[in-house]
């Protein structure tokens, strides 16, 4: 029966596991792939409680010290191991992470990390920039090591105040709706989600429902329960069960950065979870023999350092190879393969010896080690490796208090960005009230001989006495484009590209409306756009630049169209982001879309900036001066052509 059990929920282990790994690989095509964690809290909530509850029922307590002992051993060596590696890899390979480096370790060995990320970390999103921490993803084992501690004494004050199982059920269940209740408060939209998606009281829901699932359902009273028909019940209650949770965690609609996942999505997913839990521990049915196989029960064994190394494989990697988006299936096969072979080896070298670890056989192995008659060059071998990375470790920690931050703020692209952003508002009100003034204008006019005069004015521009911009020329623009983008009319919405040139591209077109901010995602754009159609500035010429930060829908596209209409013309800047695994994604797609849509025009920024990569910061993303100056020629230049 054990044997069962454990096995069962190895492949729930192993699919959560999946899912997060799938997830990190690429975020935008499996959205709700981070919902492998609510997983691994469904189940530590129910195995720890039944483990509680079975101990009263036995012999009238729980022994709390023996388990504290357990799950430290458990826990912490593995942790121990990924801490103090990552951080002998920062200080030979990747010194600009040492920042902080002091404070991520303590945080993390004291089991309080979630809150330190609330307030001094990054965005478990936010996967751009080439400082991004390869701890992010360890607030999920402090919340862990929280749950640990307290619950047994929490468990205690219930057992003792409450009798009946089913009242304590009741205030288990209650709990946890209080808590997805308050995560759906708490959750702004526009708003960094790190408070509600990190918080222990935020994500107790999930631990909570696992918990009271023990009550409802305590393993050792489910042999002899169920008879055929109830295995038959089970059985399509886990395929349904099982149905949902595959299509939240692979679906768009889970995505992180929308609201649905806190207004119930994460709450929805842990009841599915919790009941397929519940099936596989009932000793009927087929679930528990479908999840049991080697390949599920290797990866579910593995499951806790394949979460702890995901991450800094992945970021350590990426952080080597910049040319990703043209070799996307190789190097994600080659990051899964390494994953899974530094956790094999940690599962080998760390977990296995820390279950039989005894510290007083501690001096015994030291002396050996320096034994010149030892002839296990094996042991001594990794007893170096270990002693350098401790060592290596410890001394980034120790230096990391005396190393300063990368301040963002300080790069020039910042500066660019932000000086931008105050002239954007600026030049939009003169922009919007130009617009205005010409809309009442020809509303006293005929509207055929408005247009026909702007038609004229525009496509056939006569010599013009007093050149402008003409330091722009240089750039690839003529005179004679210069010219006509003076009088366009263009409603451009944008990311963080868009946003570092917005002062130039308004000097080449004062009468442009231009909305760009950094992070921004395609899907942005629908609300921005229908908000400046509602007001009446919503130009002839409509420029969108996304898409660096992650790909779109065709549905997305045909919401912004409808939006748009047949009437206007809309430009759309493909993206030149070679480290992200979707910029031949996206520029395949704006092609493809363009053919549906007569009003569609791609300007191809990608093909004309690919073989120039002085115009490009480090990130060889984000036009630098020069490229500054290009971008906004070519952008202005083709919506003039092909207008």
């Amino acid at each position: 029966m054990k044997k069962r059990y454990i096995t069962g929920y190895a492949g729930l282990r192993a699919l959560a596991v999946i899912g997060v790994i799938l997830y990190h690989l690429d975020p935008n095509r499996f959205g709700g792939g981070y919902l492998g964690v609510p997983v691994f809290l469904i189940l530590t909530g129910y195995l720890v409680t039944d483990q509680i509850m079975a101990a009263v029922r036995r012999q009238g307590y729980f022994d709390v010290k023996a388990f504290y002992q357990r799950r430290f051993k458990r826990i912490y060596p593995p942790l121990f191991a990924v801490l103090w590696g990552t951080a002998a890899y920062i200080v030979l390979f990747q010194r600009n992470l040492l920042s902080k480096l002091w404070q991520i370790i303590l945080t993390n060995l004291l089991g309080v990390y979630n809150w330190w990320q609330i307030f001094n970390g990054q965005s478990y999103f936010q996967r751009f920039a080439n400082n991004e921490s390869p701890f992010t993803h360890l607030w999920t084992i402090s919340i862990d090591w929280q749950f640990y501690l307290l619950w047994p004494l929490l468990m205690a004050v219930l057992c003792s105040l409450f009798k009946k199982r089913r009242t304590i059920f009741w205030i288990l269940l209650g709990l946890s709706v209080v808590s997805g209740l308050e995560m759906a408060l708490l959750f702004k939209p526009g708003v960094d989600t790190s408070r509600i998606y990190y918080g222990t009281d935020t994500r107790f829901f999930s631990l909570g429902l696992g918990a009271a699932l023990a009550l409802l359902w305590p393993f050792e009273e489910l042999d002899g329960r169920f008879d055929q028909a109830d295995a038959r019940i089970l059985n399509w209650t886990g395929f349904a069960a099982l149905g949902g949770m595959l299509v939240l965690m692979f679906s768009p609609l889970m995505n992180a950065q929308t609201a649905f996942p806190y207004y119930g999505g994460m709450f929805l997913f842990s009841i599915l979870t919790a009941i397929f839990a519940a099936v596989i521990a009932a000793p009927v049915g087929i679930w528990n023999g479908l999840l049991t196989n080697p390949v599920f029960n290797w990866i579910g064994s593995r499951s806790y350092e394949i979460y702890l190394y995901q991450f800094p494989v992945m970021i350590f990697f990426e952080d080597k190879v910049t040319n990703l988006a043209d070799h996307v299936l190789a190097y994600r096969l080659t990051e899964l393969a390494l994953i899974m072979l530094v956790s094999e080896a940690a599962f080998r070298l760390v977990e296995r010896p820390a279950k039989d670890f005894d510290w007083a056989s501690v001096p015994g192995h030291l002396k050996a080690m320096v034994d010149k008659s030892n002839k296990n060059y094996r042991s001594r071998g990794l007893t170096a490796c270990f002693t350098l990375c401790f060592v290596l470790g410890t001394a980034g920690i120790l230096a990391s208090p005396f190393v300063k931050a990368d301040n963002t703020k300080d790069t020039q692209l910042f500066k660019t960005i932000n000086s931008n952003s105050k002239k954007q508002a600026e030049m939009n009100r003169k922009a919007i009230a130009d617009l205005k003034k010409q809309q009442a204008q020809k509303a006293a006019a005929s509207q055929k001989q408005a247009s026909a005069k702007s038609a004229k004015s525009k496509s056939k521009p006569k010599k013009f006495a007093k050149p402008v911009n003409r330091e722009f020329e240089k750039y690839g623009i003529s005179q004679n484009d210069l010219q006509i983008a003076q009088k366009l009319g263009v409603t451009a919405v944008g990311d963080s590209v868009m946003a570092s040139s917005s002062d130039l591209l308004h000097k080449l077109m004062p009468d442009a409306i231009i909305d760009a901010a950094v992070s921004r995602q395609a899907d942005t754009a629908i609300s921005l756009l229908q908000e400046y159609a509602q007001k009446g500035e919503l130009q002839q010429k409509v420029l969108i630049g996304l898409g660096t930060n992650g790909p779109f829908t065709g549905g997305e596209v045909k919401q912004i169209m409808q939006i748009i209409g047949p009437k206007r013309q809309l430009f759309w800047i493909n993206v030149h982001v070679p480290t992200r695994s979707w910029q031949n994604q996206v520029n395949d797609q704006l092609q493809q879309e363009a053919k549906k849509y007569k009003n569609f025009k791609v300007i191809d920024w990608y093909g004309y900036s690919a073989s120039h990569p002085d115009w490009f910061y480090g990130d060889k993303t984000h036009p630098n001066d020069l490229g500054q100056n290009y971008y906004s020629a070519y952008v202005v230049k083709h919506i003039c052509e092909n207008g």
